[in-house]
């Protein structure tokens, strides 16, 4: 599935600068995959931007519960690195 929004969305413009050797990297992929330099950079952008969205809902999450005193107890987090064979 796409992260790219649809055609019909309303866009706007953003100019960026980006190092030499990106930039050729982005080339090759776009004539590699025949597709526009624009939408191999919106492709990765949006999927960027989605996990970097639910990083920092998680984040938020975690401090929310951690405001209300939430932790898990001493004996939770002993399960769990004995688990993991910590």
């Amino acid at each position: 599935m796409s992260a790219t929004p649809s055609q019909d969305a309303p866009t706007r413009t953003l100019n960026v600068r980006v190092p030499q050797t990106l930039y050729q990297q982005l080339e090759h992929l776009a004539k590699a995959t025949s597709r526009t330099k624009s939408f191999v950079t919106l492709e990765a952008l949006s999927t960027y931007l989605q996990a970097q969205s639910w990083q920092v809902a998680d984040i938020q999450s975690g401090l929310a519960e951690a405001d209300r005193g939430d932790f898990a107890s001493d004996a939770e987090v002993d399960a769990v690195l004995t688990q993991y064979g910590a």
